[in-house]
């Protein structure tokens, strides 16, 4: 299916949330969280988001994960990656008990889209302490795609993953999974897979060039994932926004939406003056005024 048709039909079949200048949204993709193994990318950068989830909590956003939170292809053994990175998703299951965790499916977790396996792997986790298995996301129901409508101007903003469109990872994401289990051996010594559009800049290109495509035509503001390359348009520019990922060597990138405005952010370590190592934000682009990309 052609990539028009598949942005349609996910923008037909959104969730949709009201939004105002008052709303605070933080969009995080490709978080990858893995089973803790050398193959983990996310381990590396578990304090920072960690740090960084805290403190969205701290200051009322509502968290959305835009597809790929959760790496199923390298390995389905989910159990695994709750013990790994337990404390993570007890920071998100605080957003989840507030109504504050949407929570989007891309190819490496598309299994979420299965309301089976939602049910038996993501209601609840084996707590350590405990000895016992208590509530996760009881009630979970992962989506596509999330439109938010802004209650006053009807501005809507799209968010999906990004795999929509990519025929390997889409169609074909199957074929795909079992590719990845291939290089998965590789991938641990730091050898990626060189059809992934993370390492393919041409495939990158080209899966923006069709998504600006549809935003030319549809009108719409989109936010999305699935390349690893943060993405925020200047002036002019037709509002492309990517969220990056949580596996750079060092850093996470996020989108915010706060105040009626949107910003892109990054996550990282600065050592202070004194050697102290301290988790830091930066501001990489905006906060410019969601209006000003009101295309229609």
């Amino acid at each position: 299916m052609r990539t028009e048709q598949r942005l349609t039909r996910a923008y037909e079949n959104a969730r949709v949330e009201p939004f105002d200048n008052d709303s605070k949204y933080v969009f995080f993709s490709d978080v990858h969280r893995g089973t803790g193994s050398l193959a983990d990318e996310f381990t590396r950068n578990r304090i920072i988001y960690l740090h960084a989830l805290e403190d969205y909590y701290k200051k009322g956003f509502t968290y959305v994960e835009a597809g790929d939170g959760d790496e199923l292809w390298e390995s389905l053994a989910f159990e695994k990656n709750k013990i790994a990175h337990f404390e993570v998703y007890k920071a998100m299951k605080d957003f989840f008990d507030d109504g504050r965790l949407i929570m989007l499916y891309g190819n490496h977790n598309i299994y979420l889209r299965h309301e089976k396996f939602v049910n038996a792997h993501y209601h609840s986790y084996y707590d350590e302490a405990q000895s016992r298995y208590v509530d996760l996301f009881v009630g979970l129901v992962p989506c596509e795609a999330l439109l938010l409508r802004h209650k006053s101007t009807g501005q809507e903003i799209l968010t999906i993953h990004g795999h929509q469109g990519d025929i390997s990872n889409d169609q074909l994401w199957r074929l795909s999974m079992f590719s990845m289990k291939f290089w998965r051996l590789f991938h641990s010594v730091g050898i990626q897979n060189p059809s992934s559009p993370v390492k393919n800049v041409n495939k990158q290109l080209k899966i923006e060039r069709n998504y600006k495509k549809w935003i030319a035509k549809n009108k719409h503001m989109l936010i999305c994932g699935h390349t690893h390359r943060f993405r925020f348009p200047r002036a002019g520019e037709l509002p492309y926004f990517n969220t990056g990922s949580c596996v750079y060597p060092a850093t996470i990138t996020a989108i915010e939406l706060e105040g009626g405005c949107v910003s892109l952010v990054r996550w990282q370590v600065f050592a202070n003056d004194e050697g102290f190592l301290r988790v830091t934000k930066i501001v990489l682009a905006g906060p410019t005024p969601v209006s000003e990309f009101d295309i229609r």
